[in-house]
């Protein structure tokens, strides 16, 4: 059964950069199903952030963080990216990776899928 686990999340400070990553931790390649991050704030819903597909070169990114932060995937499949610069405090939260609907394409709004644990970004100067 596939599982995701993400990594990479910490305390960064407004303006700096950080990249997570989303691994399958049985060793799983990721370029079966589209990928997704999303971001729950504390008090608020979650919210879909960036995608791959699984052909690995069309992306989707919300508007809230176009130009800041980029879905990427490594040559072997086996971790999914995402590099975030430039963040702001409301980038604070717990950023999940998922295979949204278990499909090819990307969703934001799945009904089912694999979804790691999480790992907590914290935007503070």
């Amino acid at each position: 059964q596939l599982t995701l686990a993400e990594s990479g999340g910490g305390l960064v400070q407004p303006g700096g950069s950080l990249r997570l990553s989303c691994t399958s931790p049985g060793g799983y390649r990721l370029d079966y199903y589209a990928i997704a991050w999303f971001r729950q704030a504390p008090g608020k819903e979650r919210e879909g952030v960036s995608c791959l597909n699984s052909d690995g070169t069309t992306t989707y990114t919300a508007e809230s963080v176009k130009g800041r932060f980029t879905i990427s995937r490594d040559s072997a499949a086996k971790t999914v990216y995402l590099q975030m610069t430039n963040v702001e405090p409301n980038d604070t939260g717990v950023y999940y990776c998922t295979t949204p609907d278990y499909s090819d394409y990307c969703t934001f709004t799945p009904t089912r899928g694999a979804w790691g644990k999480g790992t907590q970004v914290t935007v503070s100067s």
